[in-house]
Formats: structure tokens, sequence, C-alpha cells
């Protein structure tokens, strides 16, 4: 817009112009001069100008008519960016005041913001006034410094922080803001309560660990979008807004006003629209996609999360397997700087062959069937950083005269146990208590039976005396028990034994420091049931979704014996979490009833439920599959934590509450109206 220079010089036609015009070239980017600054910048001098300057754009008006009053930058270095190789530098600083020192005299401030911190040197005899703003300040009062940047006095050089070697000299502050009283200080070692911390979750943010997992977050983000856009993969976004499935866990429910009566879901999981995306012919689809569960919460659960959501065309399960192992060996390298290396403890896993794998795909992830990870180690996410594997005693319980163990083994039921290399000692008969009672609270179960070996190699214990010397050689022998073995025995249901002897190998794994933090131990479990019996409804469920596809040879078992049916299904776990999970589609509209029906939908209710899907089914789907790898759990174990709410800025606590907003809360009666919804208050 081009105007005359002389039009603005009265201090009507300013005024007009400041509160109509946006000023971009302000600090306030895209908003108008405050109001009680314009008064200031109407009374300001401007010079007449020439006659050749009639024709000029407004942006230089604007520079004109505010930098007078406004700088144009309200800093030009960030606190994290000063080095002495920048000795000498006039500089402008902002961020938060961390700490206000008084040394003889001498004030300083350490000036923080999210890139580090820089220690601001206020000489008193260059300005009183500035002295007595300086010592006035409280932590987390945001100001600006401008000043020079000088190298630190030898023998005061703080090594810690990256810009310890210097100092700014301050010539002039700002204070741009004072805060009230702080409920915790955020750069403090002591880490607040986590109900202080989701309060204000603004004041969290700012401590280092906070920042430095958030960033973490953003460079794996950065990472996968380049990783799946280099190998041709288009992200595409998904509704919100969509139909209520049966996926396993509850829905969150959005009712509609324009559709009084009738309800939206909020998804579980793209599953369905990255499908029609296949049948539309995208043929590689990724997106890094907000999902909703309503379900009972746990460290590493929240009701809103977020996955990195990918299906393929034309793939088998090799392919898709393949392609993230390209991924993972892509994160560990540019995310951790480090190669993936396979631990010592999955020797004996048997490693996946690459048919299609993309460059740079490097060692293969180790892989190993469902069935052997249960056996092995009681859970279908197994951690692998160390051993202490089950051992099964099932045939040996059946011939010995304890009942505890024989009469479980004779009802088909299993014995197993767990070695604890070398931590007889470690454990006393409290101790032992202790795990007995946690067992029971924790897993429904009856308990433990234990035994320690002694220094001459026999076993003893409690339970030692209902065995035979040769049935107490024998299991030494299936134990390879040693001296200062401890010895953890689970007897019941293959299910609670596996509960049972998983849970004491994590914790004993824990309590002995078994575990390398530093480690990162990937594998792949395969090769998962299709369905499981649900035994208080008297049917089958599925293990994954009802959208996954049979293993071929399999196939023949959907009429005689659906248990025997394995999926096409892959899961992807890394120290002992699931990181994701995938299956190769059904894309057969026949299977696909089949498997509803043995699901027990009726035909009018899987048309209801899915009849989109089945209808796109016939219209030329192509064989298709994709995995979810869940990107809150993958920052939690890249970052080396133990809390998923540690990595997702705005988390729910595990009453899925938001202490910061106070959600979920009540609404208007209004807005129940315009929905057509009354709330049934429960009895207090």
């Amino acid at each position: 817009m081009k105007v005359g220079w002389k039009t603005f010089t009265s201090q009507s036609a300013r005024r007009d112009l400041l509160c109509t015009v946006p000023c971009h070239l302000t600090p306030r980017n895209g908003a108008t001069v405050p109001s009680r600054h314009r008064e200031r910048v109407c009374n300001l001098p401007i010079r007449e100008s020439p006659d050749h300057l009639e024709n000029i754009d407004i942006s230089l008006i604007l520079i004109t008519l505010v930098s007078n009053f406004y700088p144009l930058v309200l800093r030009n270095k960030t606190c994290g960016e000063l080095r002495k190789e920048h000795n000498g530098q006039s500089v402008t600083l902002a961020g938060w005041v961390d700490s206000v020192r008084d040394h003889s005299g001498v004030l300083f401030i350490n000036l923080r913001d999210r890139y580090g911190l820089t220690q601001i040197v206020f000489l008193q005899e260059n300005d009183e006034k500035l002295s007595e703003t300086v010592r006035s300040l409280h932590p987390e009062d945001v100001v600006q410094i401008v000043g020079k940047v000088g190298l630190r006095p030898e023998g005061i050089v703080n090594k810690k922080i990256p810009t310890g070697e210097i100092e700014v000299t301050a010539e002039s502050l700002t204070v741009l803001n004072r805060t009230a009283v702080v409920p915790f200080q955020p750069s403090a070692p002591e880490v607040p309560a986590e109900e202080t911390r989701l309060k204000y979750r603004y004041l969290d943010l700012r401590r280092p660990p906070m920042q430095k997992t958030l960033l973490l977050r953003h460079r794996i983000c950065k990472v996968l979008r380049d990783y799946f856009d280099e190998l041709g993969f288009v992200e595409v976004e998904t509704p919100m807004l969509g139909k209520s499935t049966p996926e396993g866990a509850r829905d969150y429910l959005v009712p509609s006003r324009v559709a009084q009566g009738q309800f939206y879901a909020l998804p579980q999981s793209p599953q369905i629209y990255k499908q029609i995306l296949m049948i539309a012919g995208y043929d590689r689809y990724f997106q890094i996609a907000r999902c909703f569960r309503d379900e009972d919460l746990r460290a590493d659960r929240q009701p809103e999360f977020t996955q990195l959501d990918v299906e393929m065309s034309f793939v088998n399960s090799e392919d898709v397997i393949e392609t993230i192992n390209g991924l993972v060996v892509r994160l560990m390298k540019e995310v951790l700087g480090r190669e993936l290396n396979p631990s010592p403890a999955t020797q004996g896993v048997r490693a996946g062959a690459q048919p299609t794998a993309p460059p740079g795909t490097g060692v293969p992830i180790p892989r190993m069937g469902y069935d052997e990870a249960m056996e092995r180690f009681g859970h279908d996410a197994p951690d692998l950083r160390f051993g202490m594997e089950l051992i099964d005693l099932t045939d040996l319980a059946k011939t010995v005269e304890f009942r505890v163990f024989r009469s479980v083994a004779d009802d088909g039921g299993r014995v197993r146990a767990i070695n604890a290399k070398g931590a007889a000692e470690k454990y006393s008969r409290k101790d032992i208590d202790g795990l007995n009672t946690w067992v029971i609270e924790q897993f429904g179960a009856k308990g433990v039976a234990w035994l320690k070996v002694d220094a001459d190699g026999k076993l003893a214990g409690p339970i030692a005396k209902n065995f035979t010397e040769s049935e107490l050689a024998e299991m030494t022998k299936k134990l390879g028990a040693k001296p200062n073995d401890f010895i953890l025995f689970s007897a019941d249901t293959f299910s609670v034994t596996c509960k049972v002897l998983n849970g004491l190998r994590r914790r004993l794994a824990a309590e002995l420091g078994l575990i390398d933090p530093n480690e990162m131990n990937f594998c792949w479990i395969v090769r998962f049931p299709m369905f499981d019996w649900d035994e208080e409804n008297k049917r089958w469920i599925a293990m994954h979704h009802p959208f996954t596809a049979p293993l071929t040879g399999d196939v023949s078992y959907m009429d005689s014996d659906p248990g025997k049916i394995r999926a096409q299904a892959y899961d992807l776990v890394l120290n002992g979490f699931e990181l994701g999970g995938g299956t190769i589609r059904i894309h057969d509209s026949a299977i696909q009833s089949k498997v509803f029906d043995l699901l027990g939908f009726t035909h009018e209710s899987a048309k209801e439920q899915f009849g989109f899907l089945l209808e796109a089914l016939q219209f030329g789907a192509p064989p298709h599959g994709g995995i979810a790898l869940g990107l809150d759990r993958l920052v939690m174990l890249f970052g080396g934590l133990d809390n998923i709410r540690d990595c997702i800025a705005f988390p729910k606590t595990t009453k899925a509450a938001d202490l910061m907003t106070g959600a979920p809360s009540p609404v208007a009666e209004k807005q129940l109206d315009e929905l057509a919804i009354s709330v049934k208050k429960s009895e207090p």
C-alpha cells in the first residue's frame, strides 16, 4: 500500500494508523500497537519530508513511527548461544531470571531460556538505579538485557554449562513482566510432587528435564517424517469424528447437535480409514495420529495418545517388519547417536531375513514366536536385557508326592520356576514373605513357593522336605541350580504362572541390578494366536482386531478349530514394553465376513458397524498391512524415563483429569439443551 509521507505528520493521522493497521515489525507480531502506548508514539517528532517521498510503502512509515518506541527485536542471541568467540560483541538477551546474587556489591543474574543459561554481571558503579532494579528482581521475572560479552576471569569458568566461559556485562535492563510467587522453582534440583507439576504445568515445562524431553520428541517426529518421506510414503490426516465401532476399549463419544440423539466417536486408531486409503490406491501411507481410548490408566497409558500409523499395499509381513527395522536403525543413529546391536540375551532368538529391506537397514532385529515368548518369559513383551528365564517342571511335578505341585499338574495346570542366580543371601525370610504377599495382591495367585541352594549345592527351604533326594537332584539339574541361587515356584494355570513369574522376574531383576539402563533391546514377537477364548462370555475374541488376516496355512481351521489359527501379526518390543504392533489385513470380503461370524457378529450387526468397509473390500482391495507404534512410549524409552506423562506436554492424571485446566468439568445447561442431553447424577 503506497501513501504520502505528509499524510502521517499529524497526530490524528498517526493515531488512526496505529489503531487499524497491524504492526508486523513490532515484537507483538500481527497485533496493533497497544492503546497505552499509542499516545507516546503519536507525540513523537517526525520531520517534514521532501516532496519526492510522497509515494512510499506504508511499512516504512510504520518503522519510523514505532521503532522510536519499540526495539525491532527483543533479543538477538539466546541464553545458550554465547561462547568465547563472541567476546566483545554487543548483545540483547531476553528470558527468565533464574537467580540473583550479590557478591560484595557486584550483582549477578543467571538468565535462562529453553536454550540454556547465561551469567549477567552488573557493575554497581555504572548505574545505581540499574542496581536497584536488579535487587528488586525475583526468580521467574521476565527481563531483557542489553550488554557486552566478556570472558570470565580465570579461575571462575563454569565447565558445567556451555556458556561457562563467558559473561555479559549489562548496560541496560528492562523488566518485561513480573512474576507472582511461584509454587516451585523450575531450575531447582528437587522435583515437585506430580500433582503440583500437573497443576502448574506451564512452570513444570520450564524445567530443563521437561524441555529436553519435548525436544527429544520433536527430534523423533522429524526423523520419522524424513524417513517415510524418503521411502515414498504420503502423510494423510484421517477424521477425528467417526463412527463408534467395537475395537476393544470404550470409545470417547461426541454428541451431535445437528443429529440429536446420535454420536460420533473419537478414534481409538485410524484403523479403518487407513484400510480405506489402501483400497483407494494410496499404497504407502503414514500419519502421526492422535488417538483416544476410555480405559483404566497406568504409568505408561493415557486416555489421549499419539501413534505413528503406517499402512502399505502389495506387501507381506516381512515387508512391513523390515521397513520398521530400517526406521529403528535410523532412530538409534540420528536420535541417540548409537548403532543397533543385538543383546547377548537375544542369542538363540531367530534373526529375520531381509528380502525387502530398505537401504541402511543394517542389523536385523531378532524375532521370537508368541508361544516361545510365553514359555520362556511368561509375557508377549519380554525384557531381554537379562536372563532369568522361566523353567517348566510340570513333568517332574506329575511324579512327586508334594500335593501342591502334583494336584496342579494332574489337573492340567503348570508348575514353573525362575532361578535368581546368586541371590539367596540377598533375600531374608521377611523379604520372601513380602514377595508372597505382593504376588497374592497383584496377580490374584495363591502364593509362591521357594528354595535356596546351600553351599554344598543342595536345595533347602520349607518345601524341600516334601521331595526325595532323587527328585531334588532332578530339580537341581532342570533349574541349573548352583550354590547361593534363589528359586521361586508358581503352580497354577498357565496364565497365572505367566503373570506371577513374569512379575517376579522383572521385580527381582530391578532389585538385583541386573538391568543396564542404557541398553536398548529390540525384539519382534510374531505368530500370535488369532483368537482368544472369553470364558466368561463363552465366545471368541480377536487377539488384535477383527481385520487381522490369518496365516494362509491356518485358514482351514476356521470351521473346525479357531483356537489353532495363527495371525499374520507382529509386535515390536523394546526393553519389555510393547512399542507397537501390526498385522496384515484381510482384503477378501468372504474371509472378513467369516471372521465376523466367529466373533459373534450377526450379518446385520456386522453390516451396521462395518458395512462401509465390507462394501469397500468388494471394489478391488489390494493385499495390505501395516503397523502402529506408540510415539509417547517411544519417547519415554528413548529418553530413559519411566512415566509416560513426562513425555507429553499436557497429560492427564490416572483419573483422566487435567489439573491445570480443570477438565473434565460441568457445562452450562444451555449447552446440554442444545444437544438434547440430560445428565443422570450418580448417587453419593
